[in-house]
């Protein structure tokens, strides 16, 4: 436990948190403001079920029955305190949250984690379709499609000058609990358990020759896990003031498994990236064009085919070039593969965007009258937009293969001296 508050940890971890607290002086939107409290809330979604797939090895296709829970039971929390309640109260419901996620894996961990594998990725899958369909089914607790709204708000009084009322305090309550539940995560993969999940992960048979059971790792990892992604939920709840089946469904479970799978859940941080760079396609795509979930598709499918242990894996592939002093040789090379993305991005996003105006029916039957797309005024009645869009896109495709080639050969030859020096 030492290593996680050495001279240096204390420093990364004092850094990160002064960037967190910096934030808001600089982006002073709300839009900005709304942005990082999601990221905030999804960081710690993100990493309670990198506890399950990259920690102990475990695909679960229902991780947001846990978030959902807690951010249903402290919606109900917060609306029986009303006005009774206190500031200092509504600071301390995302630990109600959390024992309402740790109570459910309590309850569903037993069943889930006596098999690992397949078996257990489609009993998550079925125990979350299971309580998504009883969150339509019992109105009177998750109320319905409207869901359950409140107001964090609560009481006369404050707390140090904080009613949770203005979205910066609410911010800051998020960063506060988001730092504490990362440093309890990242402390817990040092301790006995988390090397024990490690061992559970690699090779079950061997850890129970040793007399590990195996089972009871997978169902303790889970109740943890449970108990911060209740925290996220508990967040979230405070957060929008509102909760809705949503946060139950396979959608939800879908994007934290996208957040870590991107990040890298080979790497504590790897969620970290995953989820700030997903919640930014997620909101400002999103709020961008009606294609968005399609761009999510192609950027997975894409991280997928090129850097299977996510962006994560991609950073400390690079550290370790620049530690042999190689980096320098690659950069040319990522600059010049850089320009081919561009151009074969530029013409798949006009292709979808003309398509999806198409699909919508603007532009169909209106004579010369022309259509706004990509900020760019475009007859799609003509030819013209579209066979410019598919010639980019045919050299975007001719170019990457001509320069990716050459980038390959010069990162296969940098591979091959680094391990060389190393041997």
């Amino acid at each position: 436990m030492s290593f996680v508050f050495s001279r240096g940890r204390l420093l990364l971890w004092g850094a990160c948190l002064a960037l967190a607290v910096a934030l808001p002086l600089v982006l002073k939107s709300g839009f900005m403001l709304s942005l990082l409290c999601q990221i905030g809330i999804m960081v710690v979604f993100a990493l309670s079920y990198n506890m399950l797939l990259g920690q102990t090895g475990l695909l679960s296709f229902g991780h947001a029955v846990y978030y959902g829970m807690g951010a249903f039971i402290t919606m109900h929390t917060l609306n029986m305190i009303g006005k009774d309640g206190s500031p200092l109260v509504v600071a301390l419901l995302p630990l109600v949250g959390g024992l309402a996620g740790l109570a459910a894996g309590v309850v569903l961990g037993w069943v889930t984690t006596k098999k690992a594998g397949t078996t257990f990725a489609m009993i998550s899958l079925g125990i979350g379709e299971l309580v998504a369909a009883c969150a339509l089914m019992f109105p009177g607790f998750f109320g319905g499609e409207g869901g359950i709204s409140g107001n964090r708000v609560v009481g006369k009084g404050n707390l140090l000058g904080f009613t949770w009322g203005p979205q910066v305090e609410m911010y800051g309550l998020i960063v506060a609990w988001a730092f504490v539940a990362t440093v309890a995560m990242f402390a817990l993969t040092q301790t006995p358990l988390g090397r024990m999940a490690n061992a559970v992960r690699d090779n079950p048979e061997r850890a129970e020759f040793v007399g590990y059971d195996t089972q009871r790792v997978r169902y303790l990892m889970l109740i943890l896990s449970g108990f911060f992604a209740g925290i996220a939920g508990g967040l979230t709840a405070l957060n929008y003031e509102i909760v809705t089946a949503e946060t139950l469904n396979a959608h939800t479970s879908g994007v934290v498994l996208l957040m870590t799978f991107v990040g890298g859940i080979g790497f504590f941080y790897g969620p970290i990236i995953g989820a700030i760079l997903v919640s930014v396609m997620q909101i400002v795509i999103g709020g961008m064009t009606h294609a968005w979930l399609l761009y999510f598709g192609l950027f997975f499918l894409f991280m997928v085919l090129m850097a299977p242990g996510g962006i994560a894996s991609v950073i400390a592939m690079q550290r370790n070039l620049w530690q042999a002093g190689l980096f320098g040789r690659m950069v040319p090379h990522y600059l010049a593969a850089t320009v081919p993305i561009l151009v074969l991005m530029a013409g798949l996003v006009g292709l979808i965007e003309m398509s999806y105006a198409l699909l919508a029916g603007e532009g169909v039957g209106a004579g010369d009258t022309a259509t706004r797309v990509m900020g760019m005024q475009l007859q799609l009645a003509s030819m013209e937009p579209w066979a410019i869009a598919l010639a980019t896109t045919a050299a975007g495709v001719a170019l990457t293969r001509w320069i990716g080639g050459r980038t390959g050969v010069a990162w296969n030859s940098a591979l091959s001296t680094l391990h060389g020096d190393k041997s």
